[in-house]
């Protein structure tokens, strides 16, 4: 590979934007075109499905397909029911954690434009020590600044606006990215960072690519179940976050060891092919890129699991970047582990050959 910063200003410019926008779980749009946008020089098409999947190929006429995936939505709330004197109360969309809810500046989303908000919450001094109560979502409450539900009804606020926080990118102590919706942006900014490598570098693959950034993940893996049909992919390198266990109140004998800043997290589960998951060992090992390793039990729960159990079974591995304190509005990764992931997945597509199947049978 290229003996050059991985991480350019033009890149890290993306990454700023790209993170700052909002995508909420099926209104990942904005976000799509922005990354289709960056995309464009480095591929020769793109594929687009009905949810907002977005896909750019590079060789589209190579019978045999692969691809590398991210997923694009971050997680969010709903309005579910504004109350008569103008308090709004939510539901999730996807995982959103409501102990961190209370005190967070939110924008509502709505055809008027965005509506500002705070999540509310009693005054210390208000509260009874003897009795204190936890945030919980039926209790978590959303303050417009309205006093009737009429005055929310003006603003364009009603039940299904989707909401999300505006906490934006930045960096801690000059290599600690920091922001809400990591999970996982990076993977869609750490594929197109493979595709730009690719063309840079004047690589010629003899497959076709396709560089897969997928909707509707923290829902269900959706968007990946909806696009590997329309694909019909031969390979799958699925790169998601995963979590950093040295931080306070993790089991590690539950979660397994895993340290931001030691490399990429490679899976091991049985959606993983194992051929293919040597591969890449392989071949991080040959290129000297620091690695850790995962054991994820019964399923993956990525966007893995809807590749690798389509079309009849399409050779699938994960590699996860480590991140600290998921599906907040501070999630963290280090910058050398962002880097690693692009050279390991950027060195495993040269490794691949025209028609690989990874069978055992062989």
């Amino acid at each position: 590979m290229a003996q050059k910063t991985i991480l350019d200003k033009k890149s890290l410019t993306f990454l700023e934007d790209y993170l700052n926008n909002a995508a909420p779980t099926g209104y990942e749009w904005d976000g799509q075109k922005l990354w289709m946008d960056y995309l464009k020089p480095y591929v020769d098409t793109f594929i687009t499905d009905t949810y907002g999947t977005a896909v750019g190929v590079i060789n589209p006429d190579a019978p045999f397909k692969v691809v590398i995936e991210g997923h694009a939505d971050e997680i969010s709330w709903y309005v579910n029911y504004i109350s008569d004197d103008g308090l709004i109360y939510v539901i999730r969309n996807g995982g959103s954690d409501h102990q961190i809810a209370p005190s967070k500046i939110v924008n509502i989303h709505t055809k008027k434009g965005i509506v500002k908000g705070v999540f509310g919450w009693p005054a210390i001094h208000t509260r009874s020590a003897a009795k204190e109560q936890a945030p919980k979502p039926d209790n978590i409450f959303i303050d417009i600044g309205c006093k009737t539900k009429e005055a929310v009804d003006e603003l364009g606020v009603h039940v299904g606006c989707v909401i999300t926080y505006p906490d934006t990118f930045h960096v801690l102590n000059k290599d600690h990215f920091v922001c809400r919706a990591l999970d996982n942006r990076m993977g869609g900014f750490m594929i197109a960072q493979v595709a730009r490598l690719l063309h840079e570098n004047k690589k010629t693959l003899p497959f076709g690519l396709y560089i897969t950034n997928s909707v509707q993940e923290e829902i269900g893996l959706r968007g990946a179940e909806m696009i590997t049909h329309t694909i019909q992919p031969n390979v799958a390198i699925v790169t998601d976050v995963t979590h950093d266990t040295t931080t306070p109140m993790i089991d590690k004998k539950t979660q397994g060891h895993c340290e931001m800043g030691k490399g990429p997290v490679i899976a091991y589960a049985p959606a993983v092919q194992q051929k293919l998951r040597d591969l890449i060992t392989e071949t991080a090992e040959a290129h000297k890129i620091p690695f850790q390793r995962a054991a994820l039990s019964r399923a993956t729960g990525t966007d893995t699991d809807a590749f690798a159990y389509s079309n009849g079974g399409v050779a699938s591995a994960l590699i996860s970047l480590p991140l600290r304190y998921m599906h907040t509005t501070v999630e963290m990764v280090h910058r050398d582990d962002v880097e690693n992931v692009i050279k390991m997945i950027y060195e495993t597509l040269l490794n691949i050959k025209d028609g690989e199947t990874f069978s055992y049978f062989d």
